[in-house]
């Protein structure tokens, strides 16, 4: 799957960059082969280090924590009584105005 995704998109940057000129076949080559080492040591040693570095050194209290939700603010008085108007009715009360 990663080999497959790895040709997918390197057959795209390629074609973008380059075209499909003479050399492409070689540069797919090329891009193919970076793209699978990125991916393969991101899914095969970055996630999980991560997951067990988060495991270990931080525990699974830390991990199994609720998210704390956010303090909702009560909007003041004055600002709540205010009736919502269109842009364009408040334009016009300023030109009848000035």
């Amino acid at each position: 799957m990663l080999l497959g995704i790895s040709v997918v998109l390197s057959f795209a940057l390629i074609a973008y960059l380059f075209g499909l000129d003479s050399g492409f076949f070689g540069r797919l080559a090329g891009a193919t082969f970076v793209w699978f080492t990125l991916l393969s040591v991101t899914f095969l040693a970055v996630v999980p280090f991560v997951n067990w570095a988060a495991d270990n050194w931080f525990g699974r209290t830390w991990a199994e924590a609720p998210t704390p939700q956010p303090k909702r603010r009560s909007r003041p008085a004055a600002a709540a009584s205010k009736p919502n108007r269109p842009a364009s009715s408040r334009l016009s009360e300023k030109d009848a105005n000035s």
